[in-house]
């Protein structure tokens, strides 16, 4: 989860700068980017927030349009910074909603679930939330964390899975966000399911330019990017296969605060994930990676084509 976590596009030639300044013990991402006021939203406000990477942000804007066509008051905080910063934000009431991934909001209260399919780790979900919080319906669309190599290193290391990482690993820099070095999807689960130990870790952004560019220069071999990036297509990288479900499932899911979450809020919402599918959202992440199209702007004809709006 999955946890722009790519960067806004106008960001991306200042972010490409840093790569080369990027040490390995360098933590470039280290202060969560946004807005952290933690004054409580209004009570007859949704304040709708998002992770610090392009398709969360779009996702933000087409709850907080799906929301407002229904006559809900919408404010917005986007681009928080990560999962920890943003449940903070949720628990001290200055957000109410934001975009989720159902693994790695499961694993983020509950790091020994076994829970893999889609439906299972929805349904574990409620119970492991903090009573304030509660999921709605969640969509059909996907996005899952991935170690991806490029075609040249998949081909030296005869790579097609995380498993073939085995004998390799040691000779592997991988990158990935900061917090991927303590996180269970990332550098503690590699290590406890595959039995990875890897020759570096270098910290860059959360699937963005920076891990992007790192990758395709080689200053790592292995990186955490997310499945619906036009940058794996764009540049023949190679998805490595998880066969012991690391990645558990990762449904688009509304995470919501329990007193906010009116019926007229659970059926905007609902509606959303109703119509929200895996091809939907990868051209969704296309267009503000890609074509460098304003989020708001994308949410808006999404919207519109879906009967949303």
């Amino acid at each position: 989860m999955k946890p722009f976590q790519r960067l806004a596009a106008g960001l991306a030639v200042g972010a490409l700068a840093l790569v080369a300044g990027c040490g390995a013990g360098g933590d470039p991402l280290a202060t969560p980017s946004g807005d952290t006021d933690s004054s409580k939203a209004p009570t007859d406000t949704i304040v709708v927030g998002s992770a610090n990477f392009p398709e969360n942000v779009v996702l933000a804007e087409i709850y907080a349009g799906a929301l407002e066509a229904k006559g809900v008051k919408v404010t917005k905080k986007l681009n928080i910074g990560n999962r920890e910063a943003f449940m903070q934000a949720l628990e001290d009431g200055s957000i109410d909603l934001i975009p989720e991934y159902s693994g790695v909001l499961l694993q983020f209260f509950d790091k020994q679930t076994a829970a893999v399919t889609p439906d299972e780790v929805y349904d574990a979900i409620p119970a492991k939330l903090p009573e304030t919080l509660t999921v709605l319906d969640k969509a059909a669309a996907e996005d899952k964390d991935a170690i991806v190599v490029t075609q040249e290193v998949a081909d030296q290391y005869k790579l097609k899975s995380i498993e073939d990482l085995g004998p390799v690993a040691k000779d592997i820099v991988i990158g990935g966000p900061p917090e991927f070095r303590t996180r269970q999807t990332g550098l503690v689960g590699l290590k406890e399911k595959y039995g990875l130990e890897f020759k570096q870790f270098r910290p860059l952004d959360v699937a963005g330019p920076l891990s992007v560019q790192a990758l395709k220069n080689g200053q790592v071999q292995a990186v955490n990017l997310f499945t619906t990036q036009s940058a794996i297509a764009e540049n023949n990288f190679v998805v490595l296969d998880d066969p012991k479900s690391l990645f558990a499932a990762q449904n688009v899911v509304p995470l919501i605060t329990k007193s906010k979450a009116s019926d007229t809020v659970k059926e905007a919402l609902n509606a959303v994930s109703a119509k929200l599918d895996t091809p939907t959202l990868a051209d969704l992440v296309k267009q503000a990676e890609v074509d460098k199209k304003n989020p708001d702007d994308i949410a808006k004809a999404w919207l519109d084509g879906a009967g949303l709006s």
